[in-house]
């Protein structure tokens, strides 16, 4: 699959991988899962750099989840190092590129070194509108969706709200994604098909594209793959193929 074969007036807004199959992909090789952890960040940059090539405007990539944090803890701090290094790394690509860096989740319970190193890099790339590059770290969609109804619940009661007005924009402006649009094209890699809580209400529409590639072995040629995929199909959002013509 190359570059050509792609309609470049057809490329998903909104992209969103869960980038599965690290621990697999070393366990493989006779390694930690921290090695391949390691080896998946080379991933996120190749990938990040194919969607700015394309054209993509959102790319949100599922890093980590409420569930990981049930993992070894030695796996956990890990990985959270691997967190802060690897923006730090990144962040004079994101200069050079104009890549904004945003996050979404339950953002206070990371550590504090991770927080204020992610806080210093979406600030320092707030006004960046090449690609909106979106973290979910430690990101659960339903407690998303719980916290969405308790926040809109509460303005009921104080009547800042009225029952009869809350409509699908009202749960769009308080999820934590509510600057981003919808998922055009989920991705995951490693063979398992299933979204693992990951942007339920996001992803209602979305085209979902399943590959066997285990993470750390995922490229741009098989992002090409998933696009090429996802241009093959027909959107019809609920009306006839007729009605599309």
């Amino acid at each position: 699959m190359t570059e050509d074969q792609i309609n470049k007036s057809n490329i998903p807004k909104h992209i969103a991988i869960i980038m599965d199959g690290n621990g697999r992909w070393a366990k493989n090789k006779g390694y930690k899962r921290v090695f391949g952890h390691q080896h998946g960040t080379n991933t996120v940059n190749e990938i990040v750099e194919a969607c700015v090539d394309l054209g993509v405007e959102y790319l949100t990539l599922f890093a980590f989840s409420t569930e990981n944090w049930q993992r070894p803890k030695y796996e956990v701090n890990s990985l959270m190092k691997l967190l802060v290094s690897s923006i730090k790394k990144e962040l004079q690509n994101m200069h050079d590129q104009k890549i904004k860096l945003t996050a979404i989740g339950d953002i206070d319970k990371l550590p504090e070194k991770v927080k204020n190193q992610l806080d210093e890099v979406r600030e320092a790339t707030s006004s960046y509108e090449n690609l909106k590059l979106t973290l979910a770290l430690s990101y659960s969609s339903r407690e998303e969706i719980v916290n969405v109804v308790k926040a809109i619940s509460q303005k009921v009661k104080n009547n800042v709200i009225d029952v009869e007005d809350i409509d699908h924009s009202t749960i769009d402006s308080h999820l934590y994604s509510h600057y981003l649009p919808d998922v055009d094209l989920l991705i995951r890699t490693s063979g398992e098909q299933r979204i693992s809580n990951f942007m339920l209400w996001q992803i209602a529409y979305a085209e979902l594209y399943f590959c066997e590639v285990l993470w750390p072995d995922f490229n741009k040629e098989h992002l090409l793959e998933a696009i090429y995929n996802f241009q093959k199909r027909e959107r019809r959002f609920g009306k006839t193929s007729e009605q599309l013509k």
